[in-house]
């Protein structure tokens, strides 16, 4: 049976919209409040931090309001990194924690993350038995006034965040020397990101990192990095480094400005950790990975598996096969050694640790060759289109003009009205026949 509320990472949509708003947002505290409040703690605990969304404002209170109405003892940690609220639901053994964003959309739309006590986002089963109680009578689910929760705000959220990162390295490691370009997104990594590399001993250029509730994602962040590339060449930096909204994701580029995606930041990694001795089973991507990833892990003899698209299926693939690193094009990555949920500014210190003696970028990143790729994203209103006969069809078609020569993808966005059409091949001309065969019958 399909999610009512949940897609592929929680859930997403327009503010002040059918599920969006402060009513239902009153609901989801109240439903997964009542669902987490039945583990057997002392102290029944949620923790919540957001990004930097206007509606922040607005939904905050409401989510608030139902965790409380639950029984919840509630943490407000106010603007954080979504692994930062993962690794603090850890280590303050709380018994859920709630990010409030829409990651990489913008400023326009928000939604919710929803990670249990081991820091891990929620199964399938999980949100399924949420939804359950998010649609029963509102009474039925509130405590009683002698045993409603407490509320508090909590400063150090970001400065904790910081210090359990740098856990992860030697104490006498440094980044002194360094020029690092970061760009923020003027989203939730505004404040953890210049401080977490100003405090290693960088020389910081920070962009987006004046929110203004309204500026998230806007032309900056790791869906516009151009905008690193060109800070990058005017202060000759060492490398550059793009969040998205919740710092959950990671684009990179080089000291010569050349943009290093998720999949050859992997890649790199992949390689330095096997020489390392460091990589454990292989490396999970999803069905939107390059097919020059793939064939380099096999010329490699790396295990490599595909997982559906979202960061949650990467980590299920990987604690299934006993594997620590996995990850997407679009910059989730998750360092299974160090995190449960991707993390772009710990991705961005596992690679600035393998460039302190004197290696640069441009080498680091300079593994595999990308098979040329097309990626069109449809507006449709209705994203059951894709079962349509016709689009089934045509998606055959090119299927089988393709056979051998690439690979065709076509699927549902799980947080947006849009089909995801995605084609693979060396075969320029033909790739792009195949992408607008199907193109043509979505629209």
């Amino acid at each position: 049976m399909a999610k009512k509320y949940f897609g592929t990472d929680g859930i997403r949509g327009t503010v002040n919209s059918k599920n969006i708003n402060g009513d239902m947002f009153f609901k989801f505290g109240l439903a997964s409040g009542t669902y987490f409040k039945t583990q057997k703690k002392k102290k029944q605990i949620a923790i919540i931090a957001k990004d930097t969304r206007l509606s922040g404002y607005t939904l905050e209170p409401a989510l608030v309001s139902g965790l409380a109405s639950a029984g919840m003892h509630v943490y407000t940690l106010g603007p954080l990194p979504t692994n930062g609220l993962a690794m603090l639901t850890k280590s303050m053994k709380a018994n859920m924690g709630i990010m409030i964003t829409a990651s990489h959309n913008p400023y326009y739309d928000n939604g919710l993350k929803l990670f249990g006590p081991d820091g891990l986002k929620l199964s399938d089963k999980i949100e399924k038995k949420i939804e359950k109680l998010i649609d029963k009578k509102i009474d039925k689910n509130l405590s009683k006034p002698k045993e409603l929760g407490r509320v508090k705000r909590l400063e150090d959220g970001n400065r904790e965040y910081i210090k359990i990162i740098k856990k992860n390295f030697p104490k006498d490691f440094n980044l002194r020397g360094l020029r690092v370009v970061i760009d923020c997104a003027n989203g939730a990594g505004y404040k953890a990101g210049p401080e977490l590399f100003k405090s290693l001993g960088a020389k910081v250029i920070a962009t987006g990192i004046k929110p203004n509730g309204l500026n998230i994602n806007r032309n900056c962040g790791s869906t516009f990095p151009n905008k690193i590339k060109s800070i990058v060449k005017k202060h000759k930096a060492h490398i550059g480094i793009a969040l998205d909204g919740d710092a959950d994701r990671i684009i990179m580029c080089d000291e010569s400005g050349n943009i290093v995606d998720g999949d050859q930041i992997i890649a790199s990694l992949a390689i330095r950790w096997r020489n390392k001795r460091m990589l454990r089973g292989g490396v999970v991507g999803t069905l939107m990975s390059n097919y020059g990833l793939e064939n380099f892990f096999k010329s490699k003899k790396i295990r490599f598996i595909r997982a559906s698209v979202g960061d949650r299926y990467v980590k299920e693939k990987m604690q299934k096969n006993n594997f620590n690193l996995g990850g997407e094009q679009s910059g989730h990555i998750i360092l299974g050694k160090f995190a449960t949920t991707g993390d772009g500014l710990l991705v961005a210190l596992e690679v600035l640790f393998s460039l302190r003696k004197g290696n640069k970028a441009s080498n680091f990143f300079n593994t595999f060759k990308k098979t040329p790729q097309i990626l069109k994203n449809i507006e449709v209103k209705d994203k059951n289109v894709i079962n349509n006969t016709d689009v089934k069809n045509s998606i055959k078609i090119a299927e089988k003009l393709m056979k051998g020569q690439g690979r065709i993808l076509v699927r549902k966005s799980g947080t947006e009205l849009k089909i995801r059409v995605m084609g693979e091949s060396e075969n320029k001309k033909l790739l792009q026949k195949c992408i607008n065969i199907i193109k043509k019958k979505i629209k």
